[in-house]
């Protein structure tokens, strides 16, 4: 038996039709119908996905605490999102910053991320990978550390259509 991929997450948030209007308008999850909003609950599907449902939001109220996972309790830090195209990730941050939800942002090497938080304070990472037809010895060399993203540099490196991950989270 191996596990091969996640197949969603679930999340408890405050207000549940904020977090689905954010992950829908900002991230472009696409609302399932059929869910349990009158019993606090949504399902969404992120684009192109085949899964039943890729996040499920729980409704548990305006007075719910901040998560103290890292700081005060154990608990998950964050989900990561990897998106198609390094255009994409572009366009992923205007949104996030327009939402005023971007938080920051990381040169892992190998990867160039967006940190952002949703409606509830939970954070997320949007990830694009360099496929590993494009990976150099430096990229890899960079991965031990975090730099700075420049993601004007990075698309002009890549270019806009430069698929994420091909040969490494997908297929070649």
């Amino acid at each position: 038996m191996s596990i091969f991929r996640l197949n969603h997450a679930v999340l408890y948030v405050r207000d549940l039709a904020e977090s689905v209007a954010f992950y829908r308008d900002v991230l472009g999850f696409g609302y399932i119908d059929g869910g349990d909003a009158h019993r606090g609950a949504a399902f969404l599907r992120a684009p192109g996905s085949v899964n039943d449902h890729d996040l499920g939001l729980f409704e548990i109220g305006a007075d719910a605490a901040d998560s103290g996972a890292g700081r005060t309790s154990v608990g998950l830090y964050h989900l990561a999102w990897e998106v198609d195209t390094l255009g994409d990730l572009e366009r992923l941050a205007a949104r996030l910053t327009e939402a005023g939800a971007l938080v920051g942002s990381s040169d892992h090497g190998t990867t160039k991320s967006l940190y952002a938080k949703d409606p509830s304070g939970l954070e997320f990472e949007v990830v694009w990978i360099i496929p590993r037809d494009l990976l150099t010895e430096e990229d890899r060399a960079k991965s031990a550390s975090t730099g700075r993203l420049d993601l004007a540099a990075e698309l002009a490196k890549y270019g806009p259509d430069a698929r994420s991950g091909v040969g490494i989270s997908r297929p070649s």
